[in-house]
């Protein structure tokens, strides 16, 4: 995948983004007319991209393939996918060779015995939506259709390296740090083979060892503890990194790591023993032009806003964001709130009880614990957002997804955005509790729908976590605001969708929130405006949530300086 950084030296690797035949498949008829031996007509597209950006498919639902012929050396191929939108089906020269449900998730598929030369990549894309889509129907942002984002095929020789999860505890002054790897092997010869298999930690090698595999055999090693002493810490603009290299005699596998320690104690969260706030944002990696399949020079357009306001956390709303994003982040010291796409009141409470809805969700997590673990920047794991957390049905969701965070996610802290915080019952699973309430814009029944009901909220809730034994756990807003129409202004400071109004209403709410003594942060929603389905028939002019801080096309609105007002003195708090 992009990165920052290049993931491999010795393993040659085949950029396929660029160039795809495309074809709709409207009838759904494709495979059985043998499309995937090859596509005899059809127009060419860019890849990575999301067809809704294309001229007369702004609307389409359903199926498109895609056609790629490249030239390899041939043996085993690990073919990578950052993103497919939602269901992928592969062949590989008309023969079916995987498929993949997540449109947000990046997934593998590993083919032996490739011939050298030319060969027809094929991908079925699909993204309707049904009884068992995840996300479902009623979702606040557009369901786009494509492959969008990289492409690659990996050619692996010998004993390779599927994976390597660098864990790590810091001793109790932080100075050292005992660490170990999790390295997933996968020997792609079909005969019997042994290599040397080595891990790097910056300078310093933390194994290394002779492993024997069979053909085509795959293993999980864990690798002794070791101990590095005198470690840089990673922290808050402090994006101190470590480079991990983890090797064989004929393959490699690069990443970076950040040593850091995140806990809550006494109502408040540390970073390395330091007492933090979370001055924070909500982005969606989706932007007009260009859908979900969104270039790194405008995520980095993105970051330097996003800096510029004085914020130190992200929320990737609501999916796991780019590799490369999040590797931004780790490279400027900017803590990221990752979740996976669970959308609020589009999950019912009998969607709750859906066996395979809900694996979907927790293969999602499964993903993006493998595929972002050595994040330092990922301090959150959120589990969900706005599902109805007051049925019992989704007590047992949250309580199986929680646990295995906490077993596998690393020194991440857990949290769920709740919207229904005075009847909320899965709180007690989460290390932060996060509230996304908008009062001010919408009505809530009980409220008068006007910036009061703030202070009524804060001491309602006040009693209820004090009732349910939550007054260990801090809290963070993670959702509030108002829409504005970029350039509508107005002398009025109580006329909605002005910009002078959000600019208000953010100012009285943040300031709340910040003299609250058991909230630690602020994600206001949302840092710009983003495209949204027709089906989200509610306050969406333009068929946009036009809550953005920014416009779709990064223009700041009024909003925009006053939050930087804020976090930039906050910041300067001690």
């Amino acid at each position: 995948m992009k990165r920052l950084f290049n993931e491999h030296e010795k393993r040659s690797v085949i950029d396929l983004n660029g160039t795809w035949l495309f074809k709709l498949d409207k009838e759904n008829e494709g495979e059985s007319q043998g499309w995937q031996n090859g596509l005899t007509d059809g127009e060419y597209v860019t890849v990575p991209s999301c067809w809704n950006n294309e001229l007369g498919l702004l609307n389409y639902e359903g199926v498109a393939w895609y056609e790629k012929k490249f030239l390899t050396r041939g043996g085993t191929l690990k073919l990578d996918f950052g993103s497919v939108m939602s269901k992928a089906d592969a062949w590989l020269d008309g023969k079916w060779i995987g498929e993949h449900y997540g449109a947000f998730t990046q997934f593998e598929i590993i083919v032996n015995d490739v011939k050298e030369g030319y060969h027809t990549l094929t991908v079925r894309a699909d993204n309707r939506i049904d009884a068992n889509s995840f996300p479902q129907r009623y979702t606040d942002w557009f369901n786009y259709g494509g492959i969008a984002r990289d492409v690659e095929a990996n050619e692996l020789k010998g004993i390779s390296i599927l994976l390597n999860h660098l864990t790590y505890e810091l001793s109790s002054d932080l100075k050292n740090a005992t660490v170990s790897s999790v390295l997933e092997l996968y020997n792609a010869d079909s005969t019997e083979c042994t290599s040397g298999v080595s891990v790097k930690v910056g300078d310093t090698v933390i194994y290394n060892e002779q492993i024997t595999l069979q053909g085509y055999e795959k293993k999980t090693v864990k690798t002794p503890d070791f101990t590095l002493e005198n470690v840089e810490l990673w922290g808050i603009y402090k994006p101190n990194l470590y480079t991990v290299v983890a090797s064989t005699d004929t393959d490699d596998l690069i990443d970076k790591v950040g040593f850091r320690k995140i806990e809550v104690k006494d109502v408040s969260v540390l970073l390395n023993n330091e007492k933090i706030q979370f001055l924070g944002v909500n982005r969606h990696e989706e932007q007009a032009d260009w859908g979900f399949a969104f270039p790194a020079k405008l995520m980095k357009k993105d970051l330097d806003l996003i800096l510029d306001m004085g914020c130190n956390t992200v929320r990737g709303s609501h999916y796991p964001n780019s590799q490369i994003f999040v590797d931004m982040l780790d490279a400027r010291g900017i803590m990221f709130w990752s979740e996976i796409p669970m959308w609020g009141v589009g999950f019912s409470e009998a969607s709750l009880l859906n066996e395979e809805l809900m694996e979907k969700g927790f293969k999602m997590h499964q993903e993006m614990v493998k595929y972002y673990y050595n994040h330092p920047s990922i301090v959150l794991w959120g589990l969900h957002n706005e599902i109805p957390t007051y049925s019992p049905n989704s007590y047992h969701v949250s309580e199986k997804w929680s646990k295995y965070l906490r077993a596998n996610g690393g020194n991440r802290l857990i949290t769920h955005a709740s919207c229904h915080p005075m009847k909320d019952n899965d709180m007690g699973f989460d290390d932060i509790i996060s509230i996304n309430i908008y009062h001010g814009w919408y009505r809530y029944g009980g409220y008068d729908g006007t910036w009061k009901d703030w202070e009524k909220m804060i001491e309602q809730f006040t009693e209820r976590r004090k009732e349910m034994g939550w007054e260990d756990k801090p809290v963070l807003m993670s959702e509030f605001g108002a829409a504005a129409l970029a350039g509508y202004h107005t002398p009025f400071d109580t006329v909605k969708w002005s910009e002078e109004y959000q600019r208000d209403l953010f100012e009285y709410t943040i300031e709340l929130f910040h003299k609250t003594p058991y909230m630690v942060g602020t994600y206001p929603w949302q840092f710009a405006n983003i495209r949204t389905s027709p089906s989200m028939d509610i306050n969406r002019a333009r068929y946009f949530n036009n809550k953005g801080i920014v416009d779709e096309y990064r223009n700041p609105k009024l909003a925009y300086f006053k939050i930087k007002e804020l976090y930039h003195k906050y910041a300067e708090e001690k």
